[in-house]
């Protein structure tokens, strides 16, 4: 940066975690549509909106078109890229799909506006996520590898950093420390992320967390300062308890110890409560 700050990156996952954390992924398109072009403007990475449970919930219970809501998001959302959570060989069901079935769905989203995939494979396997890295890469996406992250005798931070070579050979532009429970200490985070850093030099690291047990905002100022370059937040209303941490308790943390952010944190007036 060009006065000596570190740029790191927010993520925003209030349109897909944040409230398939809280609500069962009952935020309905509609109300997403009401605030997107504001969110838009705000200066993210990207906006987490799509994959996961939307795609079920839309079809099972809110009686919507999940490619409709892609395709509406992104026209409200030109500026910001838009990224999804990919169940690898699942993709975003509940057992394996053959392959031509994941390509064709990796197209698919790609051609309605997806820009970013987050692959992932729950045991970290990766037979899982071959496929639809492989097909993410050929029709333009960008491919984020995951590492989910657990503690066993056997999940170790170098089991992790191998994983991460593994995912670079099979194509990720980035790695995302998956923290699905909330249980990543900020030291260990420290010591994963530096060794991620150490294992794929040149490939960004992004940190996933959820507060479940109160540590992901103490755990991402951590990664941060080990070198992850971008950190998963929700707006402060749909942040915490299941959820991620507040984005704007997040940055004004970062920013506090030298870090920018580069959001606008300003609201524009005509989105501002008492002007209807």
């Amino acid at each position: 940066m060009k006065d000596g700050r570190k740029r790191i990156r927010i993520t925003d996952t209030t349109l897909r975690d944040a409230h398939q954390s809280l609500w069962a992924t009952r935020m309905r398109t509609d109300d997403i549509l009401g605030i997107a072009s504001e969110i838009d403007e705000a200066g993210y990475y990207s906006l987490e909106c799509w994959g996961g449970a939307t795609f079920d919930v839309c079809m099972r219970f809110l009686r919507e078109n999940p490619w409709e809501r892609l395709r509406l998001i992104k026209k409200a959302c030109p500026k910001t890229p838009l990224q999804m959570l990919l169940r690898g060989q699942n993709i975003l069901g509940y057992k394996h799909y053959p392959d031509d079935v994941v390509e064709r769905f990796v197209a698919l989203a790609c051609e309605n506006g997806m820009d970013i995939f987050r692959v992932f494979d729950a045991l970290n396997d990766p037979r899982n996520l071959e496929k639809a890295m492989e097909s993410v890469k050929k029709y333009g996406g960008h491919a984020q590898g995951t590492i989910c992250y657990t503690t066993s005798p056997v999940h170790t931070t170098a089991s992790f950093a191998a994983f991460a070579k593994t995912l670079v050979s099979m194509g990720a532009d980035t790695i995302a420390i998956k923290d699905m429970a909330g249980i990543l200490t900020p030291g260990a985070a420290r010591e994963l992320v530096a060794a991620l850093v150490k294992a794929v030099p040149g490939t960004p690291v992004q940190v996933h967390s959820h507060m479940t047990s109160g540590m992901a905002a103490a755990m991402y100022m951590a990664a941060a300062e080990a070198g992850a370059g971008c950190l998963d937040c929700a707006i402060s209303t749909m942040s915490s308890f299941s959820s991620q941490p507040p984005v704007e308790s997040v940055a004004s943390i970062l920013e506090s110890e030298g870090f920018d952010t580069g959001l606008d944190k300003v609201m524009p007036k005509e989105a501002m409560w008492w002007n209807g």
